[in-house]
């Protein structure tokens, strides 16, 4: 290249809003659709990279306890080298990983295109693609590892610029919230044909709603949320909230949710919600006013559908005190924490993608070392290493 590529041009001040909002609108609708239908994931994916101006983006997960990278999803362009030599000649890597939830990261911020275009990485995988830079934001950090999306920026699209970080920070919080929702579907793909099936099915609760907060179906675990009391209850048929604070958050959402799902923006994603007697709950808002999710079976008058599950305890920021303390191998280590955050053998095998009989052979050898003989032991064990003064 001759030249260093230039940054996009930014906005007009006077550009149309209405055209912006709609333009946003599109790939947040196919993302959420997504939610239903998996197969929807490469198309939204395409989309999002092309709203916040790359050629190609994807899903990059790297592993908590091999700090191994993988990628779940990549579209429109070559994969990337393997793993070892992926970030042996890719020194901004770990960078990106370290941004903050919700943030974005460019390549350009860490490293100077000068330096580069010096690696093997530049010159083997991304000059031929014509790539100069990788806008990421982390969405999840758990036991599991980090999960981040970033999209590919070529030469003609020039550095990531203000208005490209901008689009990938609106775009963030709908990413992360349909992530997260996921995960409460247990990792298991819902077909729209048996998505209300599948609902019922869960073990969190999922109440379904209009854009009055009116309630339109429960679970059976929802249902046992409101018999309680406790959280959440229905009055006059509406879903109200104990917490008022968190009652007036949760009127916003519904609201929200019934002008489109643009207009849910950073609301509700995660909703936290406590109990007389301390136990904490959080929760996650679907809006289900356009797209696929009209067309699942769950009910066109409801606006959103609300996911409500109980929150693990909080972990050690070591957890290896935790794996030392009790002689645990890493995979036992990590099935434990992952008892902690998900609770059943199904979820915690569907999440580490192996058998329920690997998990409960695990679970097993965790009994015998810890001298435990219940799930609920293991995880009253892992909070009383929380330490007091970390922060959820």
């Amino acid at each position: 290249m001759s030249s260093e590529p230039q940054p996009d041009s930014k906005l007009s001040p006077t550009a149309d809003n209405n055209h912006e909002r709609e333009s946003l609108n599109d790939p947040i609708s196919l993302v959420y659709d997504s939610v239903v239908d998996p197969s929807r994931w490469a198309g939204a994916c395409a989309r999002v990279a092309a709203y916040v101006g790359g050629i190609g983006a994807g899903y990059f997960v790297q592993n908590q306890d091999s700090a191994r990278v993988r990628i779940p999803l990549m579209v429109g362009i070559a994969p990337p080298p393997p793993d070892a030599l992926f970030r042996q000649i890719y020194p901004a890597l770990e960078g990106h990983f370290l941004g903050e939830i919700e943030q974005p990261v460019a390549t350009s911020d860490l490293m100077p295109f000068d330096q580069l275009v010096e690696t093997e990485f530049y010159r083997a995988w991304a000059e031929p693609q014509g790539l100069v830079d990788f806008v990421s934001v982390v969405l999840d950090k758990s036991v599991f590892g980090i999960t981040m999306f970033g999209a590919f920026r070529h030469a003609q699209d020039g550095f990531a610029d203000d208005n490209a970080r901008r689009r990938v920070g609106l775009i963030a919080p709908h990413l992360r919230r349909a992530l997260r929702i996921i995960r409460t579907f247990g990792r298991k793909a819902a077909e729209t044909a048996t998505l209300a099936d599948t609902l019922d099915g869960l073990s969190a609760g999922l109440c379904l709603v209009d854009a009055g907060g009116r309630i339109v179906h429960v679970n059976a675990a929802a249902q046992a949320i409101l018999d309680a009391g406790d959280i959440l209850r229905s009055v006059e048929g509406k879903l109200t909230a104990r917490d008022a604070q968190a009652d007036r958050t949760l009127r916003e959402v519904f609201a929200a949710a019934g002008q489109g799902d643009e207009a849910l923006g950073t609301k509700g994603i995660a909703v936290p919600l406590t109990g007389e007697e301390g136990e904490r709950y959080v929760a996650h808002a679907l809006p289900l006013t356009s797209g696929a999710r009209q067309c699942a079976g769950i009910g066109l008058t409801a606006a959103a559908a609300l996911f409500i599950r109980k929150t693990a305890p909080a972990v050690s920021a070591r957890p290896e005190v935790i794996g030392a303390a009790f002689k645990l191998t890493p995979t036992e280590l990590r099935v434990l924490l992952a008892i902690v955050e998900l609770g059943s053998v199904p979820e915690v095998a569907a999440a580490l993608g192996v058998a329920d009989t690997t998990v409960r052979t695990h679970v097993g050898r965790l009994f015998e070392k810890t001298g435990t003989k219940r799930q609920a032991e293991l995880v009253r064990l892992v909070a009383g290493f929380a330490s007091p003064f970390q922060d959820e």
